[in-house]
C-alpha cells in the first residue's frame, strides 16, 4: 500500500537549506497483523515481535497514529492495479504480463 508520514529534518541536517522544515514522505509499505524481522527469526527469546505495523523495503516499521512510536503513519491507500490485471502483486509473472500490457499502450 501506499502510506504517507509526516517529519521534520534535523536542525543539523547536511542540506542546511531544508534544515528545520517539515517534509512529508509517500513511501510503499507493507501491513502486517504480526511483523517478525529475518535477523530475529532464528533467536530463540525474541523480543522483535511487532504487531499491526508497516513496514517499507529497508525494513523500517511504523505504526498507525497511537501506535508504541512516535514515528507512525498519517495516511495509508491501497495500490492500484496493475494495468489490465486485478491484482496489485509487482514481481513474478503478473509484473511481467503487466508490464508488456502497458509497453503495448
Amino acid at each position: 500500500m501506499a502510506t504517507a508520514t509526516f517529519g521534520t529534518w534535523p536542525p543539523d541536517f547536511h542540506d542546511q537549506s531544508v534544515a528545520g522544515e517539515d517534509y512529508w514522505l509517500v513511501r510503499p509499505m507493507v501491513f502486517h497483523d504480526l511483523y517478525i524481522p529475518a535477523s530475529s527469526q532464528h533467536e530463540s527469546e525474541d523480543e522483535s515481535h511487532h504487531h499491526n505495523c508497516f513496514v517499507d523495503s529497508d525494513g523500517y516499521i511504523r505504526y498507525p497514529s497511537g501506535g508504541p512510536s512516535d514515528d507512525h503513519i498519517t495516511h495509508w491507500a491501497a495500490l492500484p492495479f496493475l494495468p489490465g490485471l486485478t491484482t496489485h502483486v509487482a514481481n513474478g509473472h503478473e509484473a511481467t504480463e503487466a508490464l508488456a500490457r502497458a509497453r503495448e499502450a
